[in-house]
């Protein structure tokens, strides 16, 4: 899963003060906002509980790319975060590169369209694209219902582990060790932020970014950080004096590209292209490349329910 992983981090920043942080990230997210508890690692059986992958999708070739709404003519702008990696990151060549957004460049490859992405906070990803800032928001988004409130989404692409990351010498172990005197970062808006807030009904450290986050880590402002496993994999190095503690597998909510909900066009083009991006190999090949030793869970499959992986 780590792929060369040091390789792909420039410096961290330096670590910004507690409580500067603290204002910073203020605000209402969907986390915080919907007081709902949403137990992020209960998991699910996708083939039961799944009420939205399509059992379909429309031909490519009977796509009208000139019917997408896109805010430029053959292009997919795509809001995206520029220190996620191996997922959605800014490489030492300025290029934004990721297993997501790569997937997404080869999607739009299948519809003749050109993608462009943009760097932008996550706890604005969702509102810019609902109000058309953005076509597609590309963040390793876990569709929970509450968000699907907010925009529309694609069939999924991938699922998510959660982790718990501390330090070497931490008293912290896994997620068990989580308490009201822990001092846990997450990133505001994030599934982590609402499955801290709303099912272990703690209060957070929230920060916007995922290096300020564990930069603070680091630097023993707080004591744990519940991260995307993804995330802590591609930040986590060694000498840092952390360790990802305990990783746990999240099948609930399938992660996908967030579009406009009232774009059902673009959703379906979309949908239409990951799954041909699925049966002609593109997807396992572009998964075994970006998480080489990570095995598929296997109640789980990406795209429509036709799509066959290849």
């Amino acid at each position: 899963m780590k792929k060369s992983a040091l390789k792909w981090l420039t410096t961290v920043p330096v670590a910004v003060a507690l409580a500067f942080s603290l204002a910073a990230c203020g605000g209402t997210t969907d986390a915080t906002s919907s007081g709902e508890p949403t137990d992020a690692l209960a998991g699910s059986d996708q083939v039961s509980l799944d009420k939205y992958t399509t059992a379909d999708v429309t031909a490519l070739d009977k796509i009208k790319v000139d019917e997408l709404g896109l805010i430029v003519p053959g292009t997919i702008t795509v809001g995206t975060l520029s220190d996620a990696p191996p997922n959605i990151f800014i490489d030492k060549d300025g290029k934004f590169t990721g297993y997501d957004n790569e997937l997404l460049r080869a999607m739009g490859e299948k519809l003749g369209l050109k993608v462009e992405f943009k760097s932008t906070d996550f706890s604005a990803l969702l509102s810019q694209v609902q109000n058309k800032q953005f076509d597609v928001g590309s963040s390793s988004i876990s569709t929970t219902d509450k968000r699907r409130e907010t925009v529309g989404f694609t069939n999924g692409y991938d699922f998510g582990y959660m982790a718990v990351v501390a330090k070497t010498d931490s008293a912290v172990k896994g997620f068990a060790n989580l308490s009201a005197s822990t001092r846990i970062a997450v990133v505001q808006g994030t599934v982590q932020d609402d499955y801290v807030t709303n099912t272990l009904k703690l209060e957070p450290v929230r920060f916007s970014d995922y290096n300020t986050a564990y930069a603070n880590l680091k630097n023993g402002q707080v004591d744990a950080w519940v991260a995307p496993s993804q995330q802590a994999t591609g930040q986590v190095k060694d000498g840092d004096g952390t360790v990802i503690a305990e990783s746990v597998v999240n099948t609930q909510n399938f992660t996908a590209y967030a579009v406009n909900s009232e774009n059902k066009a673009l959703i379906d083009a979309l949908n239409s292209a990951l799954d041909a991006v699925i049966t002609d190999g593109t997807w396992a090949k572009l998964t075994k490349e970006w998480y080489p030793t990570r095995e598929t869970p296997a109640d789980w499959t990406p795209g429509s329910k036709a799509a066959k992986i290849s």
